[in-house]
């Protein structure tokens, strides 16, 4: 660790006024309006950056302190490393769409359930097609906060939303059309409440929804409603670790018609078996489902459903990072990664998070430990704008790999700046 006194900072504490408690507690200010979440900033902090123990602290604290001083980073006597840099500033929520959810997202959900007209749903009466046009409209809303906010902010309107519509199917009267249509609809609700659940790591929740979700499928013929299902209990059996079981789910996805019809579906579906096959070892099945991917992608036309509107040439380029990352190509994997990440739009801000560490993970793998550690510190900074347990996951194992270079002062501080959270 570097012990050459901040100077400079600590002339800037006396020429603001601050004790170095104050100034925690600014950073954490600072921090909650640009992120929409504290830094977890003491005290501690603040006086071994002044001792000179951290001379370049992570974007999380780095940001709002130039915020605070109106200062650079040097100017405020960091000293940089050769892989250090200063991320841009996180966008600011819209003051008037998100101005109750910088401090508190919870109220997302409280407001949602207004903003989706639930209360608008029938109990009684006779169904039209006004009233599936309705409740269709709820899962294109829900996905449009998906990408930003999480499925940990989402799962329980989403399946309050569910359950109001399985009560209109239930005690409501309508024909035959309009019954596969209702299946049709409730069982796209019941997909993405149960992805919402998977993301927010709420496995037992995910599958009982999943299988809600299969059977309206079923009722209703809907082909892609299924595919759609067969893929998500893949990618499900895939976290718990079920990699074989996986590989045969997403097999019977990619077998079903529609899947067969749909560019969209498919080159998602061959990605993902991609990923299963690397996982197992086999690299020419893996390759094999890339380059499928990959033609089938070129394919495409027009817009996908809402729920695969995150298929962007950025994740299918993430998903083949992952894929050489478990066949232990680990430059390979750092490189698509990077591109990924370079390509990602900003509405996706929790891939944003989820493919940072990723690449942290592939640099770690590759040796590449300070540029891994500056990577893991920018997806912590990111991480609190976004709910998801699988986010939270991933970064622990990130911080647990990073562990093992406790020697390395880029890993050192890292592990020191995230001791008090886990990740």
């Amino acid at each position: 660790m570097g012990s050459k006194r901040n100077t400079r900072l600590e002339a800037l504490l006396t020429e603001f006024g601050y004790t170095h408690q104050q100034l925690a507690d600014a950073v954490n200010s600072a921090a909650d309006d640009l992120f929409g979440t504290p830094a977890n900033c003491t005290d501690r902090h603040v006086r071994r950056w002044i001792a000179g123990d951290v001379q370049w602290p992570w974007p999380r604290y780095l940001l709002p302190l130039q915020r605070i001083f109106g200062r650079s980073p040097e100017a405020m006597g960091f000293i940089p490393r050769s892989s250090s840099h200063v991320p841009p500033a996180p966008r600011r929520p819209d003051p008037v769409k998100d101005r109750h959810t910088v401090r508190r997202r919870e109220f997302i959900a409280v407001g949602l359930v207004a903003a989706l007209g639930l209360d608008a749903i029938p109990s009684v009466g006779r169904l039209g097609t006004s009233d599936v046009e309705r409740i269709r409209a709820i899962v294109p809303a829900l996905y449009k906060y998906d990408h930003s906010l999480g499925g940990g902010a989402l799962h329980e309107v989403a399946t309050e939303a569910l359950r109001r519509v399985q009560n209109a199917v239930n005690h409501c009267t309508y024909g035959e059309r309009i019954e596969r249509l209702l299946y049709s609809a409730m069982g796209d609700l019941a997909a993405s409440a149960g992805w919402f659940a998977y993301d927010a790591g709420r496995q037992e929740a995910a599958t009982g929804l999943y299988n809600e979700a299969l059977q309206a499928g079923m009722l209703s013929g809907d082909g892609m409603l299924q595919a759609r299902v067969w893929s998500n209990l893949a990618m499900q059996a895939r976290l718990l670790n079920r990699d074989r079981e996986a590989l045969r789910i997403g097999r019977a996805a990619v077998e079903t018609r529609r899947a067969k019809s749909d560019p969209w579906l498919m080159a998602l579906l061959h990605s993902r078996q991609a990923v299963g096959h690397a996982r197992t070892g086999d690299r020419t099945r893996a390759q094999r489902s890339l380059s499928r991917a990959e033609t089938a992608y070129d394919r495409t036309q027009g817009q996908p459903v809402a729920w695969l509107s995150f298929l962007t040439p950025a994740e299918l380029t993430g998903l083949a990072g992952a894929a050489h990352q478990a066949l232990g190509q680990h430059r390979r994997a750092a490189q698509l990664t990077a591109s990924a990440l370079e390509m990602l739009e900003p509405r996706f801000e929790r891939n944003r998070v989820y493919y940072t560490a990723q690449h942290a993970q592939a640099l770690i793998s590759n040796g590449d430990v300070e540029r891994a550690a500056a990577q893991a510190g920018e997806a912590v900074a990111l991480a609190g704008r976004v709910q998801s347990e699988r986010i939270r996951d991933k970064l622990g194992d990130v911080r647990q790999h990073l562990q093992r270079y406790a020697y390395v002062p880029a890993a050192a501080d890292f592990l020191e700046q995230t001791r008090e959270t886990g990740a």
